[in-house]
């Protein structure tokens, strides 16, 4: 690990629908000390956009911390809007915990504007981490088509380039949710890292790992426990799985520990029409820029360092 006295910390966004996983992953985010989120942007999916901004608004407050939250997409790009997957985040998006009521204000730019903006003003320190349908990135293409060029990357939880879909056997949520803006990005000439299904079913979270997180930290650690309850429940229930996966917080921790995931680096280009739309799939186009997507990674030394390091939330909390 990078000792956070002797470097800078790594500048990301985190683009998110919180959503349990979501709060996993801007929690874990904001307690690591090698990373500095100067800000978050939302977008539907999870939940609808207005309910994603309250939640990350709740998330920063509960933090300690004063950062922008940018109020995003509302719908996907070209494609009619879902209803959002209450029955695996519930209604309000953290369970069946009740909605919260934040008084952190709301950044008065767009998503796509602030994304933008932070562009400009950090350059190649800042990496986007995209967990969430992809529509505020497409729209940042849109209103500057030289972003890909300006920035350090894009580290996103995305896809099911090797293996089957979770919304149906070829796709993934976040990316069948706004396939449109999915192609654009994964088309656009950034250095994109994929962390999809390939590698975030193999890292699986047990109530006992959150129960431990809640022990060191009882006030956010408690609150994910409380979150991730119902979300357990829905992978028991639809999954058998003990526990629940890592998806968000993976994208997290490729970032601050690449060393753990593994790629295979190659044109993907995203179905747009018919039983396949919002698949993954890799084609061989020469004039398409190549993605790096995640196909193994060490699940033990990530479910540790993301139990390790949440177990210090509240710690960094008192110190802000």
């Amino acid at each position: 690990m990078t000792d956070p006295t002797t470097a800078s910390r790594q500048k990301i966004i985190i683009d998110t629908d919180p959503g349990v996983d979501d709060a996993l992953a801007i929690h874990l985010a904001f307690a690591d000390p090698r990373l500095e989120v100067v800000g978050l942007t939302t977008v539907f999916g999870n939940v609808h956009t207005y309910q994603a901004t309250r939640n990350a608004r709740h998330l920063v407050e509960m933090a300690g911390l004063a950062i922008p939250v940018a109020h995003g997409a509302e719908k996907p790009y070209q494609q009619p809007s879902r209803d959002p997957a209450h029955f695996i985040h519930g209604h309000e998006g953290f369970g069946d915990q009740p909605a919260p009521a934040p008084v952190l204000s709301v950044d008065p730019r767009s998503a796509a504007q602030f994304i933008c903006d932070m562009a400009d003003l950090h350059g190649k320190e800042l990496i986007l981490c995209p967990v969430g349908p992809l529509t505020n990135l497409a729209h940042a293409l849109d209103l500057d088509p030289a972003l890909p060029g300006k920035i350090g990357g894009v580290v996103l939880m995305g896809g099911a380039v090797t293996v089957p879909g979770n919304v149906n056997s070829y796709a993934e949520a976040n990316i069948h949710n706004d396939p449109h803006a999915a192609e654009m990005v994964f088309a656009a000439a950034w250095d994109v890292r994929v962390i999809g299904l390939d590698v975030t079913e193999q890292i699986l979270c047990s109530l006992q790992h959150l129960e431990e997180i809640a022990a060191a930290s009882p006030q956010i650690g408690g609150f994910l426990r409380d979150v991730s309850a119902f979300y357990i429940r829905f992978y028991q229930q639809a999954r058998a799985f003990d526990g629940c996966c890592l998806h968000d917080p993976a994208a997290v921790i490729a970032i601050t520990d690449p060393d753990w995931f593994s790629y295979h680096k190659a044109p993907v280009k995203i179905s747009l029409e018919g039983d396949t739309l919002g698949s993954t799939r890799i084609v061989a186009e020469a004039n398409r820029p190549g993605v790096r997507f995640a196909v193994g990674c060490e699940a033990d030394k990530i479910r540790a360092h993301f139990v390790a390091t949440l177990m210090q939330a509240d710690q960094l909390r008192a110190q802000r």
